[in-house]
């Protein structure tokens, strides 16, 4: 993304009562944040629903751009990279979904695309059992499957020990969050963030000088849960911003994970509540977890799995439509409805009727978010 680029993407982020839905649409409708600049008396025509309020704080985009400035030489100077929405380093994984930030500012070298991303969230409160549970779950998954990548907020509680927990494990991890990079909170954990910026980043949608806002840490939970593969709830309460996340991240379509706790204690109620909603899988350890995501080089799994795979694909007792979903599943890990009904060409209730049908045959499994995977 050009410097010119990022100016008027900056500057588009401050003008008052443009939503993100709506700096979406623009940025569709015209291509570029430098295009909408350039059409700026005429965007009543490109997004009808534009208010006076909006279109009156346009005329001030002078302003906007000088402050844009500002901002785009204190990224200089902190060496701060800003990932546009169509910037190759820009997540991906968040880019699919419809409310991703249109720029984020990064410290790290960390690469967001990697091949294999969780998010860790919970409670401030976080008792010696969460504690062992951050430790144990990445020394673990550092033996697994050594190039994963440690995402979560920053905060007390279980965040800060899930980064410090990879950072002692020489995994690389990255914090989100929910202010600019000039300055870090809470402040006791400078030290940690210091050594994120080195093993793994900082990511924001924030530009500097942004007041600590709680709505901030809220919006910024949709980032926690875009740029991985799947969110892990280690300990919460029946209410609490990590089942925000948890949430935010079924609507992404991306797998939940939680550890269950006895009944009785209060930050495993909302992990415990989770898995009895069928809301969230649940986890004891990283072995489990990478096998059932999918990230493990067991050879000898793969094998198993390939040798039970062509029992079920040639079993009698499968019909052609079964076979036809069998062979779709059998190319990857896991994969939605909607996906096995554009591979399959079969239609989503009739699909439905015989993902049901093999399941009752034990030959395949339904996880949450609607995805469905081979029985191993």
């Amino acid at each position: 993304m050009t410097d010119q680029e990022t100016l008027y993407m900056m500057a588009l982020t401050q003008v008052p009562s443009l939503s993100l839905t709506n700096l979406h649409l623009l940025i569709d409708e015209l291509g570029s944040a430098s295009a909408i600049y350039e059409n700026r008396k005429d965007l009543k025509q490109v997004l009808p629903s534009a208010s006076p309020k909006f279109l009156d704080g346009m005329g001030d985009f002078c302003n906007y751009l000088k402050r844009a400035e500002e901002e785009l030489e204190f990224c200089r100077k902190g060496k701060i990279r800003c990932l546009g929405l169509n910037d190759e380093d820009y997540p991906q994984r968040l880019k699919d979904c419809n409310d991703a930030p249109v720029l984020l500012y990064y410290r790290g070298s960390a690469n967001l695309n990697s091949q294999h991303i969780v998010s860790m969230v919970g409670t401030r409160q976080i008792t010696n059992y969460g504690k062992d549970l951050c430790r144990s779950f990445v020394r673990d998954l550092k033996q697994v499957c050594p190039d994963a990548l440690v995402v979560s907020g920053l905060a007390y509680g279980v965040d800060v020990n899930c980064h410090r927990a990879a950072l002692e494990q020489g995994l690389e991890t990255v914090g989100v969050l929910a202010h600019g990079l000039d300055q870090i909170y809470p402040r006791h954990h400078r030290e940690t963030a210091k050594q994120m910026v080195d093993q793994g980043g900082l990511l924001t949608e924030y530009m500097s000088n942004t007041i600590i806002d709680k709505r901030n840490f809220v919006q910024r939970n949709r980032i926690v849960a875009g740029v991985s593969d799947a969110v892990i709830v280690v300990e919460s309460a029946t209410k609490g911003g990590s089942l925000i996340t948890a949430e935010i991240a079924q609507s992404y379509n991306r797998q939940v994970w939680a550890f269950p706790g006895r009944v009785f204690d209060t930050y495993s109620s909302g992990c415990n509540m989770l898995i009895f909603k069928n809301k969230a899988s649940l986890l004891t350890n990283a072995e489990d977890f990478c096998l059932e995501m999918g990230w493990t080089d067991d050879v000898q799994h793969q094998k198993q799995l390939s040798e039970g795979i062509q029992q079920e694909l040639f079993a009698d007792d499968y019909s052609a439509e079964e076979q036809a979903v069998l062979q779709a599943l059998a190319r990857d890990d896991s994969k939605q409805i909607n996906v096995l009904a554009v591979e399959t060409n079969i239609a989503i209730g009739e699909l439905s009727s015989l993902l049901f049908s093999l399941e009752m045959k034990g030959a395949v499994q339904s996880l949450v978010g609607g995805r469905y995977k081979l029985r191993r």
